[in-house]
Parts: structure tokens; sequence; C-alpha cells
């Protein structure tokens, strides 16, 4: 017997709430999280559809694992279809609302349609209602909202997502906040909460999730987080936070620096996860069920960014308002990024758009005339609060500004200078030093996204050799396909579960902590295969929204070779990487579809059908 059962589900048109069963079958073939959402969602993300049409579903999902005793089970995943990119929207989130849904008795909530007027979901023991927020829209940062919402509802242990003034503004690079800072920060899924009417999603339970052999999941899960306490890779999470590596892939070249145009950041040691340590941080932070403890909390005693103790930044953030923008301040780069999570947008595309924005005037295509007078100059940090406030605004420059990097580089004819895969903009691990980043941005579901598979980890040694993913040459591109592959279904796994992928858990560790949790009899290659076609449903939806093979491709600035630094000459082999990897695949090299062949052999007949059906 499966831990998962049922979906809340929230008609916001009509306002009933009702429930759903979720099908066994399914929970075995999909394990839950990101891949049962695919699933779930399947039917109804066809073409035609909008982001921001309330007939566009929106589903928190949990997986086996969250809300359990660990190890790193706090996540859950928020799905949809992007308003950023038209194609599938999976962002993953850290913190306790998760556990707190399935603690509420549900796996999960579904939201279909569009509330007349603002509305916050209050979930408590499984009873829900929807409630008037007017008084929170337009008028509370998130933080100000998890606040005013716990007191409202006289329940101070209540966990509660929102979003800020750019969801209710529909940007499309929205997010969705929670606890200290948690979010679910890629594709949009904020402004798809604030397209609907949704300010927030308040729950609180006390229902255990249930274990089907907690004889076998309870030693399992404390020897797990015992050899997580012991492991390496936590020691520098712990220390250093998730910046703790930055220092090194400066070294290696792996680190942007002036918008992807040069490698190499002088002032790195003041920006990184040491810097920060020795320097601002102040505590640690976690979330639930996790020894990692990775979170920074950061107090600035002085100076033009002094500020109390709150959340620290983390490497993404670093280095987007750090080298990405040419600042070595650190104050400085914590207030961007607590100024982006306050009015909900996320960090990386902000970042990757005003670097841009930086790029763009520094080469002439834009002007103050353009800006409203603002001069753009690398290391000016308040240039970039001022471009972050006028995206969220939509005012003057700003418009352009909130239609992402695509978009801005579109409007001013420069659409090859935007580094982004499919309109989500690139994260911050360059593939010129790490080449099999280069398969994953460009084939990843949901744009050039660091999480579906975090490569680069792998390029300095973190193997998994349980699934064949082996270290290669970091600088070569020859046999990296398979692995790339194999490590995406992996971290497909991971946001099935749904494990943090911070928590170096491994492989047959986390097999047999889901057997244990869900009474399913998973072999090794029956779990991995699990991966495998949560990742081709979700490359088929993307198929019929229009994506073809012409799109696993990269921006310009990521196959050009720089000429100095660390990686000097040095560009990833794209179309000798994608024909080992649509081969490991059995993805169709001139469609970029799933073949027939593979979909059936994965269980998935229908879907072969409805994508194969023109051909004979």
């Amino acid at each position: 017997m499966t831990a998962h059962s049922r979906l809340l589900t929230v008609d916001l048109s009509s306002g009933h709430i009702g429930e759903m069963p979720l099908d066994p079958a399914l929970l075995r073939d999909y394990v839950g999280g990101a891949s049962l959402a695919a699933r779930l969602l399947y039917p109804h993300l066809v073409p035609g559809l909008n982001a921001f049409d309330p007939a566009a579903p929106l589903l928190f999902l949990t997986g086996p694992l969250t809300g359990t005793s660990g190890p790193a089970v706090g996540r859950y995943v928020v799905c949809g279809l992007s308003p950023a990119t038209g194609l599938w929207a999976e962002s993953n989130c850290g913190g306790f609302v998760g556990p707190e849904i399935r603690y509420a008795g549900f796996d999960g909530v579904l939201f279909t349609g569009q509330a007349a007027s603002p509305v916050y979901l209050w979930l408590r023991h499984g009873q829900a209602e929807l409630r008037d927020a007017s008084h929170l829209w337009g008028k509370a940062d998130t933080y100000e909202t998890q606040a005013r919402l716990k007191a409202e509802l006289s329940e101070p242990l209540a966990r509660v997502a929102c979003i800020g003034a750019a969801g209710e503004r529909r940007i499309p690079y929205a997010l969705i906040l929670g606890d200290h800072g948690r979010v679910a920060g890629r594709t949009g899924m904020g402004a798809v909460m604030g397209a609907k009417n949704l300010k927030a999603f308040a729950v609180r339970g006390s229902a255990q999730p249930p274990i089907a052999n907690p004889g076998v999941f309870k030693p399992a899960r404390s020897r797990a987080n015992v050899e997580l306490r012991q492991d390496n890779v936590t020691h520098v999470f712990r220390e250093t936070g998730s910046a703790g590596g930055a220092e090194y892939f400066n070294v290696i070249g792996a680190m942007p620096v002036r918008y992807f145009s040069r490698s190499g950041f002088e002032a790195v040691s003041s920006v990184s996860g040491a810097g920060m340590a020795e320097t601002i941080l102040s505590g640690v932070s976690t979330c639930h069920a996790c020894v990692v403890a990775c979170g920074r909390k950061v107090t600035i005693p002085g100076g033009p960014y002094q500020r109390p103790e709150g959340k620290g930044p983390e490497y993404e953030t670093i280095v987007g308002f750090g080298p990405n923008l040419e600042v070595d301040d650190l104050g400085a780069i914590t207030h961007l990024g607590q100024l982006c999570d306050s009015l909900g947008v996320d960090t990386i595309s902000m970042s990757n758009i005003i670097g841009l924005a930086f790029m763009m005037f520094d080469r002439g295509l834009i002007s103050a005339a353009d800006t409203g007078g603002l001069e753009l100059r690398w290391g000016d940090a308040r240039a970039a609060e001022a471009l972050i406030r006028m995206a969220v605004s939509g005012e003057g420059f700003g418009r352009w500004l909130a239609l992402g990097a695509r978009g801005l580089a579109r409007q001013f004819g420069a659409e090859e200078m935007a580094v982004q895969v499919n309109g989500l903009e690139v994260a911050y691990h360059d593939p010129r030093g790490v080449t099999g980043m280069a398969l994953v941005y460009a084939t990843s579901p949901r744009g050039a996204c660091h999480n579906q598979s975090d490569y680069f980890f792998v390029e300095i040694g973190g193997t998994v050799p349980e699934i064949g993913v082996e270290m290669l040459d970091r600088a070569g591109s020859a046999g990296k396909g398979e692995g790339v592959a194999r490590h995406q279904w992996w971290r497909t796994l991971n946001n099935s579960l749904v494990l943090c992928i911070f928590a170096n858990v491994p492989y047959g560790t986390a097999l047999e902590l889901t057997n244990a949790a869900t009474g399913f009899d998973y072999t090794a290659d029956d779990f991995l295969r699990c991966g495998q076609r949560g990742w081709s449903l979700k490359r088929v939806i993307n198929n019929r929204l229009g994506l073809t093979a012409a799109n696993d491709t990269l921006p310009k600035a990521l196959l050009t070779p720089l000429p100095d630094g660390a990686t000097a000459g040095v560009v990833p082999d794209l179309p000798a990487l994608l024909a080992d990897y649509y081969a490991a695949q059995g993805w169709d090299a001139a469609s970029g579809r799933p073949t027939r062949a593979t979909l059936i052999s994965l269980g998935l007949a229908d879907v072969a059908a409805d994508l194969w059906e023109t051909e004979t």
C-alpha cells in the first residue's frame, strides 16, 4: 500500500472544493512529485492553452518521502504550464509547506479556474475553505503575507506559500515563497497563481504520513541520516552553504562573469560561501528532516545595506548579482536577493535579465534615453536595484524587463544576446567549464535548468556509479550523452520522491527508503526506469506544445569560446553530445520526440499513440 492517497481539488471559478483519489498503478509507475504531476496534467496541457487561462491547471504535489523522518525530505513541487516558456512548468521548493500538506491529510492540491476576486486557501486538518484576500492584494509582500495570515488565522504554526507584487502583476518569472525564504522560483508559477487571483495557500495539519513498512523504514532512515551527517558534501554545505564551491568553480571557469562574457572573478573570495562565513554569517537554517542545513542566516551590522538577521543568498543569487554584474559587495548582493524574494521574482531570471541590460548598455544597444535616465554600469548594485523595481512595476523600461531576457533582447533587435533556452534564463554554471551542462541546459523540459540535472557535480567527481554515471574529461564532449541522460533520470526520481538534491543520498539508499515507504518492490532497474518514464513524458508534453529537435540548442554566448582564462578556446561540441544523448534516451534525432518503441517500452502506449498519430 502506498503512502499516497488523494488530492484536494479547488475550482477557483465556482469555489467548489473536492477530492480526487490517486490511482495506485500511477503511483507505482511515476512514484510521486513532478513525474506524477506530469501524468496527472498530461490530458490538460494541450496546444493553444495559455498559462493564464482559467483552464490552466496549477498543481502542488508532494512525494512518498515528503514529511517523513528523512533524510532531507521537506520538499514539494509546483507544476503546470509556464508563462515564461509556454512549455512544461516545474518548480521545486523546500521548507515546511510540503510536509504540512501531508500532515493535513492530502498529497497535493490541484487548482483550476480563476477566482472573481483575490482569495487564499486555508487547509486545516483535512478541512478546506477559500477566504477573501483583497486586504493583502497589492498591500503585502511575501514575508508580510505569511505573518499576517498566521495572525489572522490564529495559527502561528501554519505554513504559508504565497506570491508578491510580481505574481499579482503576472510577471512571467514570478515565484512562490514560504517559510524562511524558501522558493518555488523558476518557470513563473507565481504568475499563474496571480492570474488565478490566488494570493496564498495556508496549511496546518497533525496526521503523520503513513509508512507501509515502518520496521524497515525507520532503521534505514536512521542509517541514512548518520551517513549523511558524516558525508563530506554535507560538511561543505553546512559550513559554507551552496556557495561553498564558488571559488573552485571560478578556478575551473564554470562560474560566469560579466554576463557570460568572461572567465574568472578576481574578487570571488569576498562573495563566496567561505567569505560569507567569515563576515556576515550569523546562523543557518534548515528544511524539514534535514541534517544538511545549507540555508544561510546573515546579519549586516552597518553600511548602506545594514539589516538585522535574515535570509542569506545562495550560490545562484550570489553569482547572479555578484560576478555576473561584477558586484563584489556581499551586503549589496544580499539586499538584491532579499528584494527579489519580497517582491516575488526569481533571482536567477532577474539577475540574468539585468546582466543582459548591462551588456546592451555597455555595447550601445540601449542608452539612458531608453532606461529613463538610468546609467547601467558594471558593478553598480544600485542600478540593479532600480531595474528590479522597474521590472516588477512594469513602468517605463520595466515593461521590457518584465518580458524576460528573450523578450528584452527581441525588443531591441538583439535576440541572440539573450542567454536563455526556450525562454528560461540560464543558471550560473557555464558549460564551457563543465561541458556536460550544455546537454542539461539544451534538453531540460523547463528550459535552461540546473536542477533537472546538476551534472556539474559529476564533472568534479560527484559520480553515481550504481547507475553508470562516471566522471569524464571536464572540458571534453565525448561519451557524455548517456551519462547525462542517466543522471537526468536519477534527478527525475529525486524530484518525484521529493528528495533534495543537495543531500548526497546514495541511489541504493533512496531505493530502500522508497520501497519501505510505499510498499512497492522496485528493483534498481525498475526504479531508474520510473525516472526515465517521467522524463520522457515531460518531453512528450513539450513536443505536443510545439517543441522539436531545433529547440535543443544553446545561446550564442555559450557556444562562443572565451579568449583567455581557465576555459580559453573551449566550447561544448553540442551536435556530438546530442547525437549520443538522443541514442541513450531513445529519441528520434530528426524530430526530437521519444520514439514510439521507446514510449511503448516505458508503458506509455497511449502517449505514443497521441504523439505519433499522424505517422503511418
